[in-house]
């Protein structure tokens, strides 16, 4: 659980970087464009309510049926990241969100199997 929380924080800490400076996961020396901008933007407005949804129901701690299904969630969008890195050549953003992905689909899994 508290891995779980550190994970969706440091996802929504990443998020809040990328708005202040939206160039920050581009390659050196890429402008940061109107679209760069828009996508930054686009992304904080799924990923901070993601995050804070995740820490909701770790707070709670009732784990039930919403639990799994919201570490499910955000663990297919760190998977979903994690490619975006690879294809990127972004080994932070790959590792990092796929390290979350696994942490969050296993936690989703052991959840789910305990509510049985």
């Amino acid at each position: 659980m508290i891995a779980n929380a550190a994970g969706a924080l440091l996802s929504m800490a990443s998020c809040v970087a990328g708005l202040v400076n939206p160039g920050i996961g581009l390659p050196e020396g890429e402008p940061v464009t109107g679209g760069v901008r828009f996508y930054a933007e686009a992304y904080g407005a799924r990923a901070l309510p993601l995050g804070a949804m995740v820490l909701q129901q770790l707070v709670r701690g009732r784990g039930g049926r919403v639990l799994p299904a919201v570490l499910l969630l955000a663990g297919a969008v760190q998977a979903g990241d994690a490619a975006i890195g690879v294809r990127t050549r972004n080994p932070g953003m790959a590792l990092g969100a796929g390290a979350l992905a696994v942490l969050h689909l296993e936690t989703a899994r052991r959840f789910a199997r305990s509510a049985r």
